[in-house]
This record gives C-alpha cells, sequence and structure tokens, in this order.
C-alpha cells in the first residue's frame, strides 16, 4: 500500500488595520499553528511583534516579495511539503486586488486554503477616531493612484461617505483628482495617521486644504469625506483616551509590568518598562528548605505573603519537592493585597485575609486576628519576604501574641542601567509620567538612571513609597486611596482628566503662563 504524502494548508489571514486586539480568534488560531508567515510589509510593526509572539519559536516569519504569482508559488511549495503556510495581510485579504490573484493562483490547484477575514482598514480607523460612515458609504483601499476612477469617489462624496485608505505621499494626487471630479474645495476631510495605533491622530480640514494639514504623515493614512467628520469632537474615543500619548514610566520587572502595562493602554497611554532591580535566591536555601518542611509538617497556622514574589518563591520550592497545593491543608492564607492573592488564587487557593482597607502592612495588621491560645493551638506565623522587607509586619504579627518565622524567600538587587537613550529621556522629561510601586524602585531608578525631570508626574501606590519619593526630592502628584497597581492607574488616568479640565477653563493667555504640571500642560501651550 502506497502512504499518501502529507499536505499542508494555505491560510490567508486578514490582520486588520494594526491593532493586535482586532484579530479574529481564527487569525490566532491560525498563527500558532503556523510553519512558515509570509507577510505584507505594510503590515504595522505593533501586530507583526505581537504575531511573533503568538507563533510557535520555530515558525519560519518572512516578508512576501514579488508579483502575486511569485507569492503563490512560496506558499503554495510550503504546503506541498506538509505545512500550513500564513499569508499575513493588512486589512481584508480580498481588499488588495494582489492578494485576490494570490488566492486564485491557489484556488487553481489541490492545495487547500482558507480565507479568514480582517477588518477593513479604512473601515476600522474611521470607528477609532469618531467618523461614523453611516449606512451609504464607500470603502477604497489605493494601491495604485494611476487609473483610479475620480468620478465614482466624487459620486461617492456626494451621496454618502467616502473612506480611503492610501499612501501618505499620494495625498496631493488624491486632491487634485476629487477637486478635478467636482468635490467642492470646502467640503470637510479629515485624515487620519497610524490608525489605531499608540500615537494615532487625525487632522480635520477640507478638500482644498487637507494636504497640508497632513504635513508630517507617513505610511498608509485613510481619508474620509462625508457628514461623520463633523462628530469627530464628540465621538473620537480613542484618541480622547486621559492618558492617550503620554509616554509612561514603568520601573518593574517584565513579570510584574505586564498588568500594569495593560491597564495604561486602556487609557491610551505608551509604558516603557524599565527593570530596577533583579529577584535572585536567597544566598542559604537553608531558611526556605526549613520553612517548606513546616508547612508540610503542620508547624504553622498561617503563611502571609507581602508580594507576588514571595508567592513564587514559595511555589517553585514546593515543585522541587514534589509537593502541590494540598500539602497547604489546614494553613491560613493571608495576603497584602488583591494582586498578590491572585497569584495564589493561581495555585488553586482562595486566601483566607485580604486587608478590607488600606492594602499595606498597616492594613493588613489591622485585620489580623490576635493569637488566641485556645482557639489557636499553633501559633506560629510563617512570612515569606525579600532580603530588604521592612520590620513593621512581623512586628505587629508579634505584638498580636503570634510566633513568627521571618524567612528570606528571595533577594532583590538592583538591576542594570537603562540604555542611554531611557536615562536621558528620564532626566530630560522625556516621560509625561513615573510609576512607582514601592520604595525600593524609588531608590534603584534614581540609583540606576537619575531623578526623573521635574516636569514627569509622579504617581506613588502608597504612602511609604510617597515619603521615599519626597526624600529623594520628587514631587508626588498623585497617591491613590488603595495601594493596588489598579487603583494607582485609574489614579493617574483621573489626574490626567481632571488637568485637562483645570488648563481647558484658563484663558488662553494664563493657560501659556500657568505653572500647572504635565504634559496636558505642554499640549495646551
Amino acid at each position: 500500500m502506497t502512504r499518501r504524502k502529507t499536505i499542508g494548508r494555505v491560510t490567508f489571514v486578514g490582520g486588520g488595520p494594526g491593532d493586535p486586539g482586532l484579530l479574529t480568534r481564527r487569525a490566532y488560531d491560525a498563527i500558532a499553528s503556523a510553519d512558515h508567515i509570509l507577510y505584507d510589509r505594510a503590515v504595522p510593526d505593533a501586530l507583526l511583534t505581537a504575531v511573533r509572539e503568538h507563533a510557535r519559536a520555530d515558525v519560519q516569519i518572512s516578508p512576501a516579495e514579488g508579483a502575486p504569482g511569485d507569492v503563490a508559488k512560496v506558499l503554495l511549495s510550503a504546503a506541498r511539503s506538509g505545512l500550513q503556510a500564513v499569508r499575513l495581510v493588512s486589512g481584508d485579504p480580498f481588499g488588495h486586488d494582489g492578494v485576490i490573484k494570490e488566492v486564485q493562483a491557489v484556488a487553481r490547484t489541490a492545495v487547500p486554503f482558507d480565507v479568514l477575514p480582517g477588518l477593513s482598514h479604512a473601515a476600522a480607523v474611521t470607528t477609532y477616531a469618531g467618523l461614523p460612515l453611516g449606512t451609504v458609504h464607500t470603502v477604497v483601499t489605493v494601491d495604485d493612484v494611476v487609473g483610479l476612477n475620480f468620478d465614482a469617489l466624487a459620486a461617492a462624496v456626494n451621496h454618502g461617505s467616502l473612506a480611503v485608505t492610501v499612501e501618505a505621499g499620494d495625498l496631493a494626487a488624491i486632491r487634485d483628482g476629487l477637486l478635478a471630479a467636482g468635490v467642492e474645495g470646502s467640503t470637510p476631510v479629515a485624515v487620519t495617521g497610524d490608525g489605531t495605533g499608540e500615537t494615532q491622530h487625525t487632522t480635520v480640514s477640507t478638500v482644498d486644504s487637507f494636504v497640508e494639514a497632513a504635513l508630517g504623515f507617513t505610511g498608509r493614512v485613510v481619508l474620509t469625506l462625508g457628514a461623520g467628520v463633523a462628530q469627530k469632537d464628540k465621538l473620537g474615543w480613542w484618541e480622547n483616551r486621559p492618558l492617550y500619548g503620554w509616554k509612561v514610566l514603568v520601573p518593574r520587572t517584565k513579570e510584574q509590568a505586564g498588568a500594569m502595562s495593560r491597564r495604561l493602554r486602556v487609557y491610551g497611554a505608551v509604558p516603557c518598562e524599565v527593570p530596577t532591580i533583579a529577584v535572585e535566591p536567597p544566598r542559604t536555601p537553608a531558611q526556605m528548605e526549613r520553612a517548606i518542611k513546616g508547612l508540610v509538617d503542620g508547624r504553622y497556622a498561617w503563611v502571609v505573603f507581602t508580594s507576588t514574589n514571595a508567592v513564587r518563591a514559595v511555589w517553585e520550592k514546593f515543585s522541587e519537592h514534589g509537593l502541590d497545593a494540598r500539602h497547604f491543608g489546614g494553613v491560613k492564607i493571608a495576603c497584602i493585597g488583591e494582586v498578590t492573592a491572585d497569584a495564589v488564587r493561581a495555585f488553586g487557593i482562595q486566601p483566607e485575609l485580604i486587608p478590607s482597607g488600606e492594602q499595606t502592612s498597616e492594613g493588613l495588621l489591622a485585620d489580623f486576628p490576635p493569637h488566641d491560645p485556645i482557639l489557636d493551638p499553633v501559633g506560629r506565623v510563617l512570612l515569606p519576604r525579600a532580603d530588604i522587607a521592612t520590620e513593621t509586619l512581623a512586628a505587629g504579627l508579634i505584638e498580636r501574641g503570634w510566633e513568627v518565622d521571618d524567612v528570606t524567600a528571595y533577594r532583590t538587587v538592583r538591576a542594570a542601567p537603562p540604555p542611554a537613550e531611557i536615562r536621558d529621556a528620564i532626566k530630560s522629561g522625556g516621560f509625561d509620567a513615573v510609576l512607582f510601586t514601592s520604595s525600593s524602585t524609588v531608590r534603584n531608578l534614581v540609583g540606576i538612571a537619575g531623578k526623573p525631570h521635574a516636569r514627569t508626574v509622579v504617581a506613588c501606590i502608597g504612602p511609604k513609597t510617597a515619603e521615599t519619593a519626597r526624600e529623594f526630592g520628587l514631587r508626588v502628584d498623585v497617591q491613590p486611596e488603595n495601594a493596588s497597581v489598579p487603583d494607582l492607574v485609574e489614579a493617574l488616568a483621573q489626574y490626567a482628566v481632571e488637568l485637562r479640565e483645570k488648563l481647558a477653563a484658563m484663558p488662553p493667555k494664563q493657560r501659556r503662563g500657568s505653572k500647572v504640571q504635565g504634559p496636558t500642560a505642554l499640549r495646551f501651550r
């Protein structure tokens, strides 16, 4: 019996306008299983970075080169070798004449293929810019201005809305063509660059002036004409987010910075993660070894976690000894805050105690029960912490009658200095804000990179961190009521809103002379 050769598959994937969050689930699945990915050079860097992170480590990723027939040959060759080939394009696959020809070339063979739709570049960008196209509209992707039917475009403007995706260098040709086709020079036009990206920007002008208004735009832009242009100020949600365009310094390790950076992006900020500390095992493991044995033997009534690093350190030791969550049976767990509690829950355990008020050592002590010799036959608490942790929590537990094993679970050491351009940006005001989550992040950032510039907004997670910042001569602008990462980011966003409202209420002359700090002030000037 002859064994048939395995045939792969070709999947054409529409990547949308650039925001990785707009990729469909099927698109992500195709990328995750791909052996070879061919991408358009028009695919934005942010989308390509997300694709690389989601794809397998051994995937081959390369730009699509040559005519449609040449690209189709590469895809077919991969599929006939038994590989899963993905053709990644910006927008929707059927929005490009060249890609349609590639699909046709594959369809003429016996190789199986899929075409996964992506959001049309123009339609998606107009939505992000707050420019509703309405029910009657025309969406056009211009790959070549030569031969473009401007009469049809003019008719689309007269009967509804028009959105055109075009290279910024071709805007003058589009203007001349529209005017020649009879479109009034006073017709409102919006031009959006870096659509759905971190630096998306929209200008509103008219047909006879939009080229000058869009000076400095590069790459693919979207030109929008129609009644929806007047809605931009009210509906332009992407560019109107509280922290839109703010460059925010996040001095945390990459593992810790993820949640904060994601929240900052929701509010429109551009986070820059700069590790100020590195986490290393304790110099001598004997303390932790005894602590883990004590947990299993019932030596402790409570384990108190003050950081996700402490949770990780304990579970790594558990893993080394072949232990799991079942060996915590009978031991109660307290966490200093919700983030630490989430780290515990990730291992299948629900903490018994989280502060009801301030998520600090003091807040935890306020809710921690005193030791009762009758109700608590085991009177010992395990406190696995960093080597530089303060004594506040241990001392407070002892005052409540508990015996405390204060164990060094990990060491924090100062990280290497960031690149020179980041150090320069920190000292010269290149960052709009910096978020400090502990006293050590303040000390270490100043130590490896210098003090943030006076116009940089300083946000501190809690009173001790703020106190340390002031000791270093920093002005603390933002401090949330609850010491947590979500509340810290929310407080910074609220500060930006209040700052913008304060400046908007000032007369123009007073704005220019205002001493109000922050990037919003600079934008008003």
